[in-house]
């Protein structure tokens, strides 16, 4: 049987696409979705004069924290659109009820309850994104109604409490209908919705970068070594990140001897696999904001600073170092990456409750006694390959950051968009394969039930 199945995923291949209707239908209502996004992403917030977006955003935000988010949302932040805020707020509510399961006794209770609880706490996220929703969108309305442009028209047609009321209901509509949307790409599509839809927002931006790119490189503004050492080092991050984000560290689960139809005692085994990467993207998303704090604060307190006070010289100081590709910057990075790599593991997994569930269910590492020993064993290894994964998150972070520093090139594949589009095109080139890999077995069903006929 395992040499069948090693078989059918040796030959497995695309050209089976003609057969799985069910597969083309999920790719398909995936494209629809993602193009719904990318329609959305245009319309702008009802009051807002689009002349003057765009020399809005370059002045308070460029660099930003809300630069990498605009990059997250396809630009949409840029233009003020309806789904400005895009899924970060979901996302940050997710964080926050993560970690608080992890530390607050009764939200872990929840989480081990099982369907139930995850439910719950989903909706609890739900509730977290609405009201970090409320407070972003009324800050944005407020901020938009202090700015104007250098010609002197305001960024907000008819500024008031009318306008902002307005612009919450819409930006918290756009969010919520953002999620509804990846919900039913998960169900109905393929991969996973919110995944995609961030992973659509960083893809959109792509092209216009790589057509400045080679546009350089034909006017001669950027050197083509510059550019083909660029795309070499892009290429072989890839593949560093593919081969890293699946990579694991497999510790061998024995379960009891059970007797067998043939009345043999055989004893069980499985496998617990750890991967080198528990913490995912968020130890950049997470290091790269904190770092980015004090330039857009700066940015927009803009006036009311006065340029005399130690606040703004202190602020100033600190965007000076805190720049892009500047040598503190990128070593705060790296130590913000590390940091981060070994506090979110830390949160998400936790080895005694694994332990615990392995000695409830019978099971045992070998070599390893059940309970305080295992969890402690447990520990040790996730540490050992946690500093595995902070250093592979490390160099996929940082040296984009260096390279874009000193070529000039801007900021658009860094190391984090590079981790979530990896990530994400690996997630789902996975799901179609597990798709046609169930429909080979359903033909191999049917052909020996066709020959036991025939028998």
């Amino acid at each position: 049987m395992a040499s069948r199945a090693d078989n059918i995923a040796s030959n497995l291949s695309f050209g089976n696409f003609a057969k799985a209707t069910e597969l083309k239908q999920r790719i398909w209502f995936t494209i629809g979705a993602l193009i719904v996004f990318r329609f959305l992403s245009f319309v702008p917030l009802p009051g807002v004069n689009p002349q003057v977006l765009a020399e809005l955003y370059d002045r308070t935000a460029s660099g930003g924290v809300l630069d990498m988010f605009n990059a997250f949302s396809g630009g949409s932040l840029e233009r003020m659109s309806l789904i400005a805020l895009g899924v970060m707020p979901y996302i940050t509510a997710s964080i926050v009820v993560q970690m608080a399961s992890a530390l607050h006794p009764a939200l872990a209770a929840l989480k081990k309850e099982g369907a139930s609880g995850r439910q719950k706490l989903n909706q609890y996220t739900r509730y977290g994104t609405v009201l970090l929703c409320i407070i972003q969108g009324y800050a944005i309305a407020v901020g938009l109604e202090a700015l104007s442009g250098q010609s002197g028209l305001q960024a907000v047609v008819n500024p008031g409490y009318m306008f902002r009321v307005v612009a919450v209901i819409n930006l918290v509509g756009g969010t919520m209908f953002l999620l509804w949307l990846g919900e039913q790409i998960t169900s109905r599509g393929i991969g996973n919705g919110v995944s995609l839809i961030i992973m659509a927002g960083i893809v959109a931006a792509f092209p216009g970068f790589f057509t400045n790119l080679f546009e350089g490189g034909r006017t001669g503004d950027i050197s083509s070594f510059i550019i083909i050492g660029f795309l070499v080092m892009m290429v072989a991050l890839i593949l560093l990140i593919s081969f890293m984000e699946r990579a694991q560290r497999r510790l061998t689960i024995q379960y009891p001897k059970r007797a067998t139809q043939r009345g043999m005692m055989q004893a069980e085994r499985s496998y617990l696999p750890l991967k080198i990467n528990t913490a995912g993207v968020i130890p950049p998303i997470f290091a790269s904001s904190l770092l980015l704090l004090p330039l857009t604060i700066t940015q927009f307190a803009g006036s009311s600073i006065d340029t005399d006070s130690s606040a703004f010289t202190v602020l100033q100081t600190l965007n000076q170092y805190l720049a892009h590709g500047q040598p503190i910057y990128m070593a705060l990075y790296a130590i913000g990456i590390i940091f981060f790599c070994f506090f979110y593991t830390a949160v998400v997994f936790n080895p005694e409750e694994t332990a615990d569930n392995l000695k409830k269910n019978g099971g045992s590492i070998p070599g390893i006694r059940p309970g305080k020993r295992t969890a402690d064993y447990l520990e040790y290894v996730l540490t050992r390959i946690t500093v595995v994964g902070a250093l592979y998150l490390t160099l996929v972070c940082v040296l984009p950051e260096y390279m874009i520093a000193q070529t000039g090139l801007p900021l658009v594949l860094g190391g984090t968009s590079l981790l979530i589009v990896v990530n994400v095109t690996v997630d789902t080139i996975s799901q179609i394969q597990s798709h046609l890999l169930a429909l080979q077995y359903g033909d191999l069903i049917k052909k020996a039930k066709l020959k036991g006929r025939m028998r």
